[in-house]
């Protein structure tokens, strides 16, 4: 038996990619199911790649049992290597040939035992499987990469009273019954995949189902299946699946291409979600939903991971990554389509920007202080010691935005022509980002992507986030207006030198009283109102306009055109007109998030006590203003009004007092609840009132903002000993009609410190016991509460020993374990090292049997270098303590060695 842990650690590189010695055309699968000791037999078809010296076959496999290898029907010799089943005497090695050969494989694994949740494992009493990234070697041994793409035939055999649904890609071809109350199902994959791609699920499920007619009259039957008693929670997830069929043929012509779409959960995952073919497995998280227990973020979360798994179905699958330095090649580009999917689903241009405000803040909060980090990479990857620690936001979400200005270069229409080109070349095939990119500009020649694409494609190789700043003068006498751009970005580990990018800046120009001011150059025959967008290439360019009668106020990076950091020298006057007038949504929120910043910074760098007032009585009028606006939707509202995150704020720092940022940022939230008070007031009466639940985006945004005026108003409450608030968020709480009013009043006491939190999270826990996405939030609710006194560690090791508490299960870890570590920075970061003890012991502990997630919580100190004392030297004694495990997985090793270098 091979094991996850034998052997150094092997750092694999892209410049040493090579094709695959052999490709192996199909693959007959049989499954005889059982959790203790699954049989495994393997039947493909090989040949040997003539492109490749020869060489032998190497198959990768991990904790399986070999009971047999057979080629062409007879015994045959091998070696064991590591990890490796090697076989040298094959058909072909010896003169040369490539006629094809079969070959057979009987081994047999223990699912039940399977706590990493890779490979085929048992959750609740029902089989499924996780293969993405190299979990398929834990089934089967197999050439375990993403470029070798084979037909696959499953059939599945178990007892039927205890698995009667039996799932795997595809479509099903037979079933039947078999003796001793066992029976079968055959499943044949029409399309070639890579075996990350595969899935098979066995167990106790109930399932929705819907035909659809595609344009073309084919008909689909679209299913989505979960445990008994589930079911009333799938109607969304349905909804969303049919959504993403239609949109996906309607923008891009990507028809459904199979007889049926399949998706499955399961509260054991690792992930959000997966795309294997035809046969999405994904995590209950962004499945169930009902409006008793799903707030309007479920909601809108499941819609757009239903469309983002859907929509692989083509971006992924269909057209695949030639090896794992490619990952962005499928993600990046799905992430941009399922934004740009719940972005044509937003009934005006308001709930766009608002779509897509919310999307950049994860950018700026997560994936900006990961470039900045000791993980940074670029969004193609060199090298890696563990690939399931490159599934990052840089590779989503910043591979996304590098597909957004691809679009911004060629037009929405360009790319769609692009993405015809990108199939008609590549169908079928696993190919590379460069692929891709060529793609999009040959179908747009002349296009400023096509013009300056090796440059573009700087994006894929240089890791760091940009900073373009901008630098305008006003000539009076000559009536023109000169913006310098000048682009820098900073140094990454291994990368001391960065050339410049490409960097498409959308910009417009504004009077002071507010006015949209036409645009034009000394070589435009006339000016042209409205958004224009220059691309900046060279370190520094100068742009001058002419006939500007007076000096107007810059709107860069509209709509975040490019993922970079602004450096821009506004005057608080300037930040209010852009904040009061500017006609993009994104800069008037932007506008808003610069004004707050700048009180924050100025109150953590001042010495002496952290002030009460942090906020001028400019931010709070503007801040009313944008409140009571008549016109102004309530979730733009909602984003506005709220303060930039601590972590976010700790990110412009050069070194963090995580205390310190905590209690300024406190004290401008105490500050807005008092000054606003009767604003809030009038908000929340306004708003609060919404019928029937319904969780289209106008309703939601309602519903958003209700809640943040009524924690503003606890608080203030809380200042004043006034208990007129707390009582009417309690008395919410209990007669709420759905989960998004329920928790926002749950989460104003809580947050509010109010003496009525205890009694509503006992009731909460009393009404929700059985429902464990609802149970998650209230574990989450607690481990990110403000910390009063150093009060959320001992509560979060409280919560810890709950009955309800399943360390096992990632989602339940993560309620409490991630978001008590990163997402609550003053509770984590104690003076005395209590919370980074803590998280040495859980990740050393998770380590043990599900890497992934350690890994995942072992980032919580990616950024320690940034701390003041006495936080670095604890922070860098705890990480040390981790590293010196000796028998940490490869996947936290790799984290925590990173962390450690100078």
């Amino acid at each position: 038996m091979t094991s996850l842990r034998e052997g150094p650690t092997t750092v694999v590189r892209r410049e040493d990619y090579a094709a695959p010695a052999f490709w192996i055309d199909s693959v007959d699968l049989s499954f005889d199911l059982d959790p203790a000791k699954t049989r495994v037999l393997n039947r493909m078809r090989l040949r040997r790649n003539p492109d490749v010296p020869t060489q032998p076959l190497r198959l990768d496999g991990e904790d399986l049992n070999l009971a047999r290898v057979m080629v062409n029907g007879g015994g045959c010799s091998f070696k064991m290597d590591g990890g490796q089943l090697v076989l040298e005497n094959l058909p072909g090695l010896d003169d040369g040939g490539t006629e094809p050969f079969d070959l057979e494989i009987f081994t047999t694994c223990n699912p039940a035992k399977n706590t990493q949740l890779m490979g085929l494992y048992v959750s609740q009493g029902t089989f499924f499987t996780q293969c993405e990234a190299e979990g398929f070697r834990r089934i089967t041994y197999f050439l375990d990469r993403p470029d070798v793409m084979s037909a696959y035939t499953v059939t599945l055999k178990a007892e039927k009273t205890l698995y009667p649904v039996l799932l795997s890609n595809g479509n099903l071809v037979d079933s039947g019954d078999l003796e001793d109350g066992r029976h079968f199902a055959k499943w044949v994959d029409p399309h070639k995949k890579p075996c990350y791609l595969f899935a098979l699920v066995a167990g106790k499920l109930v399932h929705r189902e819907q035909k659809v007619i595609a344009r073309n009259g084919a008909e689909h039957l679209l299913q989505v299946y979960v445990r008994p008693g589930d079911l009333d929670k799938t109607e969304h997830a349905m909804n969303s699946l049919m959504a993403s069929v239609v949109w996906d043929e309607a923008r891009f012509g990507l028809p459904l291409d199979l007889e049926r779409f399949m998706i499955v959960a399961t509260s054991d995952f690792n992930m959000g979600a997966m795309e294997n073919k035809g046969l999405n497995i994904f995590n209950t998280k962004y499945v169930l939903a009902n409006p008793a227990t799903a707030t309007d973020t479920d909601y809108a979360n499941i819609e757009s991971v239903v469309g983002h798994e859907y929509f692989h179905n083509w971006t992924g699958n269909r057209i695949t990554c030639r090896d794992w330095f490619q990952l962005s090649l499928k993600e990046g580009l799905t992430v941009f389509r399922d934004q740009e999917f719940s972005m044509d689903l937003c009934p005006s241009p308001s709930a766009r920007a608002v779509k897509r405000i919310e999307d950049v803040r994860v950018l700026r909060t997560a994936q900006f202080p990961e470039d900045a980090g000791p993980m940074a990479h670029p969004v193609r990857p060199d090298s890696y010691a563990e690939i399931n620690n490159f599934y990052t936001v840089t590779i989503y979400e910043k591979g996304a935005e590098v597909v957004r200005m691809m679009q911004t270069l060629v037009g929405r229409d360009g790319f769609a022509r692009g993405m015809k080109l990108y199939f008609e070349r590549f169908d079928g095939q696993a190919v590379t980002c460069d692929d891709f990119a060529q793609a999009i500009a040959d179908a747009n020649p002349g296009s400023e992507l096509a013009n300056h694409l090796p440059q573009f494609k700087r994006w894929y190789s240089q890791a760091g986030t940009p900073r373009v700043k901008a630098e305008g003068a006003y000539n009076a006498a000559e009536r023109t207006y000169t913006l310098t751009l000048s682009q820098s970005c900073p140094t990454t580990p291994g990368q001391d030198h960065k050339e410049p990018f490409v960097i498409p800046v959308n910009l417009g120009l504004l009077s002071h009283e507010g006015r949209e001011l036409p645009l034009q150059l000394a070589h435009w025959s006339n000016a042209e109102a409205g958004t224009r967008n220059f691309v900046l290439t060279q370190a520094s360019e100068t742009l001058t306009f002419i006939n500007v009668d007076a000096e107007p106020v810059p709107s860069l990076l509209r709509a975040f055109s490019a993922p970079v950091v602004l450096e821009c020298d506004y005057t608080d006057a300037e930040l209010l007109v852009l904040l009061a007038h500017d006609t993009d949504a994104f800069n008037r929120w932007e506008a808003a998030q610069r004004l707050a910043l700048r009180r924050a910074l100025k109150a953590i760098n001042e010495p002496g006590p952290v002030p009460t007032e942090p906020l001028n009585p400019a931010f709070i009028t503007a801040m009313r203003a944008v409140l009571r606006h008549p016109d102004l939707d309530a979730a733009f509202k909602d984003l506005v009004l709220t303060l930039p995150a601590e972590t976010y704020i700790a990110e412009q720092l050069a070194e963090v007092d995580p205390q310190r940022v905590h209690a300024v940022r406190e004290a401008m939230r105490a500050q807005m609840a008092r000054q606003l008070f009767d604003d809030w007031a009038w908000a929340f009466e306004a708003f609060e009132g919404n019928g029937a639940y319904s969780p289209d985006s106008t309703s939601a945004g309602r519903r958003a903002l209700a809640g943040l005026a009524l924690t503003h108003l606890c608080l203030a409450a809380a200042d004043s000993g006034n208990t007129v608030w707390p009582g009417k968020a309690y008395q919410r709480f209990k007669d709420a009609g759905n989960m998004t009013d329920r928790f926002n009043a749950l989460s104003a006491l809580v947050v509010s410190g109010s003496e009525l939190a205890k009694p509503a999270l006992q009731r909460f826990h009393a009404l929700f016991k059985d429902e464990a996405l609802a149970l998650d939030k209230w574990f989450a609710l607690q481990a990110g509460a403000p910390d009063r006194g150093g009060n959320i560690l001992p509560t979060v090791r409280q919560l810890m020993q709950h009955p309800d508490f399943q360390p096992r299960n990632p989602n339940r870890a993560r309620s409490v374990l991630t978001t008590f570590c990163q997402a609550n920075p003053a509770a984590f970061h104690r003076a005395d090292a209590g919370g980074y003890v803590f998280w040495s012991e859980r990740v050393m502990d998770i380590d043990g049997f599900n890497p992934q997630v350690a890994a995942r919580l072992a980032r919580a100190l990616d950024r320690w270098k940034k701390l003041a004392e006495p936080y670095r030297s604890a922070a860098r004694e705890a990480i040390a303590r981790v590293a010196a495990k000796p028998d940490l997985s490869n996947d936290v090793r790799e984290v925590v060695t990173h962390a450690l270098k100078d």
